[in-house]
């Protein structure tokens, strides 16, 4: 086992599998396949270790072999697989056909690959094209696929441009039956009295990147204006959709709904509402979030300021809601004017 996997692999992927594993013993799995059947069939209900050498480009389902996956492991045992993600695959594409024509196939690939596969009408076009095979997965995708299905990554690595992760199982699947993967997403948000409610916005981040809070905040930590560091979820295109704010736009369904008023707090996700102290967690759940939020009106760096900023809007909206509000959003639009405030 051990020459076969150097030979076809590389030494660097042998080493990494056996840091977390022993392929010799009856507990380690170690496969290469893209059917839920053989992971039923071929890995026991109680393996300490999984490691599948097929590109999950490859998988159809990519979830469904994931959760199959996890109900073969052990508590805390570890699952080790590989990707292609898209950037080594677009200069894979590059370098294989002469200039002028790689790009030309490469933007039909995008298309196909990328561009299919969002919209319920040509999705079954591109099932029907592809069977699922050779997929254009990105790193965010596969990462937040993992903890969508229970795991946690904990190393990876990148060899001759293929992807591969070690990840521990911590728990069972999401099992989402709404996942959001289209060019308008309903991202989970706490609202007022802590009501969950679906925030509408075009799409911005790779698909699975909503599962990567905790990650993004352990590997990344934040940066100035309370995002995070290097965040490989946000698409080339969701960059620019930011920076025009045109992503903003679907959350006037929310302000239809009385969701969320024009201007106020937020609206947080639970892992990034979970940061805040406890006095301010509190105190946020008492009001409706905002389209436009405080960030806007004081341009804050760092979280503590943003919390300072969202605590002196509050103050104020207590003792005088309507003023507030409207001095907030005529701060707030000539930052975004003349100031270039954007959402990063």
């Amino acid at each position: 086992m051990k020459e076969q996997i150097i030979r076809i692999f590389g030494q660097d992927v042998y080493q990494l599998i056996t840091r977390y594993t022993d392929i010799e013993t009856s507990n380690t799995a170690i496969l290469s396949t893209s059917t839920v059947f053989n992971i039923e069939h071929f890995a026991h209900a109680k393996n300490h270790s999984i490691v599948n050498l097929r590109r999950i480009n490859d998988i159809r389902f990519i979830n469904k072999f994931f959760e199959a996956i996890n109900s073969r492991l052990v508590p805390n045992g570890i699952f080790i697989g590989c990707v292609e993600p898209i950037d080594a695959r677009k200069q894979r594409l590059l370098n294989k056909y002469p200039f002028l024509l790689n790009y030309i196939y490469y933007f039909f690939d995008f298309i196909i690959k990328r561009v299919f596969p969002k919209f319920r009408l040509t999705k079954r076009i591109y099932f029907f094209l592809t069977r699922g095979q050779n997929r254009s997965v990105s790193r965010a995708e596969t990462l937040g696929r993992l903890y969508s299905c229970g795991f946690e990554v904990i190393e990876e690595l990148k060899v001759n441009n293929i992807f591969y992760f070690v990840a521990r199982k911590t728990g069972e699947p999401a099992y989402d039956p709404d996942p959001s993967y289209g060019p308008i997403v309903r991202l989970r948000r706490l609202g007022k009295n802590g009501k969950i409610i679906k925030v509408y916005k075009f799409r911005t981040m790779h698909p699975f990147s909503e599962y990567l809070q905790d990650y993004m905040f352990h590997k990344n930590k934040l940066r100035e204006g309370g995002k995070f560091n290097d965040d490989f979820r946000v698409s080339t295109i969701g960059r620019i959709m930011r920076k025009f704010w045109i992503d903003e736009i679907p959350m006037i369904i929310n302000l239809f709904r009385m969701e969320i008023k024009i201007v106020g707090v937020r609206p947080l996700s639970m892992q990034y509402f979970n940061l805040y102290p406890k006095d301010m967690q509190e105190r946020r759940l008492k009001y409706k979030p905002g389209l436009i939020p405080p960030f806007y009106a004081d341009m804050p760096k760092t979280f503590d300021q943003i919390i300072e900023s969202e605590k002196r809007y509050l103050d104020r909206y207590d003792q005088y809601p309507l003023r507030t509000d409207i001095v907030y959003f005529f701060r707030a639009c000539w930052n975004i004017l003349f100031r270039k405030a954007r959402s990063n």
